[in-house]
């Protein structure tokens, strides 16, 4: 892996938690306590789910032992059946507030997004300069 591909999978991994921390700590101070509780297990699922998909790719795509894509495929598959499941109980037994589940659950695309655009600005102060 080429140095900007880690630096920017390193940001989105730790970004992630930082993002969830900030705001399930703002929606636990700011919002009913089912609109908290789906952005904790919102942004818990997500973010879980993208650190084994890391360590899926990681260990798939070692040299030594390249895995099957099928292998890869079928465990993304069984990851979101299970998230399907949780999403499912979570809302129809009132555990959580869908909106903010849905908040939760853009935990990643903001960490990929925020990624994005500090590496975007980096490429374009660089040649600025």
């Amino acid at each position: 892996m080429n140095n900007i591909q880690q630096r920017l999978l390193t940001f989105v991994t730790r970004s992630n938690w930082v993002l969830l921390a900030a705001v399930s700590l703002l929606g636990l101070l700011a919002a009913s306590p089912a609109f908290a509780r789906g952005i904790i297990f919102g942004g818990l699922i997500v973010t879980i789910n993208f650190h084994l998909l890391a360590h899926t790719l990681n260990k798939a795509l070692r040299p030594q032992r390249l895995t099957s894509p099928n292998v890869v495929l079928i465990k993304y598959y069984i990851r979101f059946i299970i998230s399907g499941v949780i999403i499912f109980f979570l809302i129809s037994q009132e555990v959580v507030n869908p909106i903010g589940l849905f908040i939760g659950l853009s935990v990643v695309v903001a960490s990929i997004t925020l990624a994005t655009m500090v590496e975007l600005k980096k490429l374009f102060f660089k040649e600025a300069v």
